[in-house]
């Protein structure tokens, strides 16, 4: 699937069925073959951790790519990057590296390590190097999840009425209850912490903008997007879009995997 640097609007009219499969078909096994030795590395976001993830591995893996997922402590950018520059160590060929809400901070740092050739965002945090994203985030339309955020002890993270129908919008509900019973509890200065560099100035960049986000606004997702000078793909599903169109995601992400070099 070849992605132009425009926006796909996907399913926002009466037609949404019918351009999810136009624009995600040409991903299928038709397409291009991937490149061996290829592996793709998923960074989770705050609110989470690696098993959410779990719809969407087995697509990846029977894709034939290698996958790791990143366990964030969730406790600084610092040691979150950390953890993910271990995983980037492990791999021994090309890498695609995905990151989901503020795993996208995380991946944005990470993403100069040698083996990342490619970076997706999904829904995903885009810091400029030493920005403070949370000023950047007031200028755009409050998301609902905000207001369930709850601290305890200078850690914290969403209570169940807000992670059901903010954070998992969409998701089955049994599905949903399980992804809030493995929570990541973030420290509550985790979302001040800063990147001192940008990935996505010199790594290839995708950007999967959810417009049904009650997490992340769709319109700061746009403005990242934008000025990454991503390719970017719009789907009408909430912040969690690999948990309610794996298919979909794990297509945008074998198109990074594509064109990584052979």
């Amino acid at each position: 699937m070849t992605i132009s640097r425009r926006t796909f609007s996907l399913g926002l009219a009466s037609g949404a069925a019918g351009a999810l499969a136009a624009v995600a078909a040409p991903a299928s096994a038709a397409a291009a073959p991937l490149p061996p030795g290829a592996n793709v590395v998923l960074v989770h976001g705050a609110y989470a951790d690696g098993s959410c993830w779990g719809e969407l591995i087995p697509l990846l893996l029977r894709a034939g790519v290698a996958v790791t997922a990143v366990q964030n402590p969730l406790s600084s950018l610092a040691e979150d990057v950390g953890a993910t520059r271990r995983a980037l160590d492990l791999q021994t060929g090309p890498t695609v590296l995905v990151g989901h809400s503020y795993g996208g901070a995380v991946i944005t740092e990470a993403g100069l390590h040698p083996a990342v050739r490619s970076l997706v965002y999904l829904s995903a945090r885009a810091p400029e190097a030493g920005e403070d994203y949370t000023a950047l985030a007031a200028g755009f339309p409050t998301p609902p999840a905000n207001s369930g955020l709850e601290f305890h002890e200078g850690f914290g993270g969403l209570n169940e009425a807000a992670f059901l129908a903010d954070f998992a919008n969409g998701v089955p509900r049994e599905r949903a209850r399980t992804l809030y019973a493995a929570q990541g509890r973030i420290a509550q200065t985790l979302f001040a912490g800063r990147t001192t560099t940008a990935a996505w100035h010199s790594k290839p960049s995708r950007y999967l903008i959810t417009t049904q986000d009650r997490t992340t606004a769709p319109q700061l997702q746009r403005f990242v997007a934008q000025r990454m000078g991503a390719r970017t793909m719009e789907v009408p599903t909430g912040h969690l879009s690999f948990a309610v169109r794996p298919a979909l995601v794990a297509d945008f992400i074998l198109d990074a995997v594509r064109g990584l070099p052979r």
